[in-house]
């Protein structure tokens, strides 16, 4: 069961335990990480649950699709390098304890 590590503007950790194949969205939604709200439910028609992957494990995530690329540049917060829309993360053993960062607002 992998583990995610949200981590809050203010540097405070959230650990939760994940699902194999469960997206990193419903894991944060299922255990009510505030700063996520995934309002379309994973769909990937808003941008509600945009974050920002550790360095240190941006390379270990699929690469986002042209699609969602298109919808990281209507987020409320800035778009890094690092930025992804959660939903499209799905978890796997081989990311168990992922480093994810939550921006300053998802509206």
């Amino acid at each position: 069961m992998p583990k995610v590590i949200f981590i809050s503007q203010d540097n405070s950790e959230v650990v939760v335990e994940a699902n194999t194949g469960e997206s990193i969205m419903a894991t944060a939604v299922r255990n009510d990480v505030a700063g996520i709200v995934g309002e379309c439910g994973g769909a990937l028609s808003c941008c509600t649950c945009h974050v920002h992957v550790d360095e240190a494990w941006a390379d270990r995530v699929a690469p986002a699709s042209d699609f969602e690329g298109e919808m990281l540049e209507m987020t409320a917060s800035p778009r890094n390098p690092t930025s992804r829309l959660c939903c499209q993360i799905e978890l796997s053993d081989e990311l168990d304890g992922i480093r994810i960062h939550l921006p300053e607002s998802q509206y």
